[in-house]
């Protein structure tokens, strides 16, 4: 399935092994373990390297458990630290193609547990006649066409990874001269000014993988600042994100240039886009005097990236200086692409 835009493999859990070795070693071999995934379903990059799995969930007010799992390129490993915003968005459609959730009529609501973080979320899934409807005219960027919406409501993901809202306790933290911004609203993410890495920050993401001077510092900070983050050594680890922003240019708030973690994103991942939204409305953050913030307790934010931009929406609490997300929501698509065995 697509989720978002990302895509990948989508099992339910009582089909894998419950030992978690075994479980991985399928998993790597279903989408491939060398760089081209040449014999597998992967699609050499992490955006098509991704795996979603399922089941009904036994937890009060939850319809699903969701687990997600990034399949590192080429290392033939597996990570769970992290969520996927975009996977998430194709787990109701999922749950109701298996029928662990049934349809309403017209729209169906499905309640998520991540596992990964143990948040939830809210998906809002077009369920017309009782079955879901792929087609329809919401567009997101970084995929082609159009497609029917799905709104994504997060409810309670500040923290989420690395236990606090601001993992360091501070709003800049300076590593190796670089004054960065720690941030977890469901994805940690270093967010970094472009300019003090001497670029301007509307490169191609071509451009950006083929500075390895650029990779080499980029790195550096996200080894140094890991631990700080309460991610332990994040040599082998796909978090934290490392984003590096700049003024807006195409009528958006601020515009992004995101490592995941060490090649650049084509877009923003969608839990990305929401800490990187949340570190804009915090005052005394690397974004100040780069993103502009819109007024009112209901801000819509467009994150601005090398393909479009990307809304979000947070509804905010608490004071002018210390502002609270409440809820986060954000709209996707997704598609189902194909359904049979994969060979292992």
């Amino acid at each position: 399935m697509r989720g978002g835009s990302s895509k990948g493999l989508y099992f339910k859990a009582e089909d894998l092994p419950a030992d978690e070795t075994a479980r991985d070693r399928i998993l790597v071999t279903a989408m491939g373990s060398d760089k081209r995934q040449i014999d597998g379903a992967g699609g050499a990059h992490p955006l098509t390297s991704k795996v979603a799995i399922v089941n009904a969930s036994k937890e009060q007010g939850v319809d699903v458990d969701y687990l997600f799992a990034q399949i590192v390129v080429g290392e033939g490993r597996v990570d769970t630290t992290p969520n996927c915003g975009n996977m998430l968005a194709a787990v109701g459609p999922f749950a109701i193609e298996t029928g662990m959730v049934r349809a309403r009529d017209g729209e169906t609501t499905v309640r998520v547990r991540m596992l990964n973080t143990g948040n939830l979320c809210e998906l809002i899934i077009q369920t017309p006649g009782g079955r879901v409807e792929y087609q329809g005219k919401a567009k997101i960027d970084g995929v082609p066409g159009t497609a029917a919406p799905i709104v994504c409501n997060y409810l309670d993901v500040a923290g989420s990874v690395c236990g606090a809202l601001l993992p360091t306790g501070n709003r800049i933290d300076v590593v190796d001269g670089i004054e960065v911004t720690c941030i977890d609203n469901g994805m940690p993410v270093v967010v970094m000014r472009a300019a003090d890495f001497g670029i301007t920050g509307y490169e191609t993401p071509e451009a950006l993988d083929a500075n390895k001077e650029l990779k080499r510092n980029v790195e550096a900070v996200r080894l140094k600042i890991g631990p700080r983050m309460n991610l332990g050594d994040v040599e082998k680890k796909v978090v934290p994100k490392m984003c590096l922003v700049s003024a807006p240019r195409a009528g958006g708030h601020v515009n992004t240039r995101i490592f995941i973690p060490h090649d650049v994103h084509a877009a923003i991942g969608v839990l990305g886009a929401v800490s990187v939204a949340t570190a804009c409305i915090l005052p005394g953050t690397v974004t100040a005097g780069i993103a502009s913030v819109p007024a009112g307790a209901h801000k819509v934010m467009s994150v601005e990236h090398p393909s479009g931009e990307f809304s979000v929406t947070l509804d905010v609490g608490g004071t002018a200086q210390n502002p609270e997300v409440l809820k986060a929501g954000l709209l996707r698509t997704a598609r189902l692409i194909m359904r049979g065995e994969v060979l292992v």
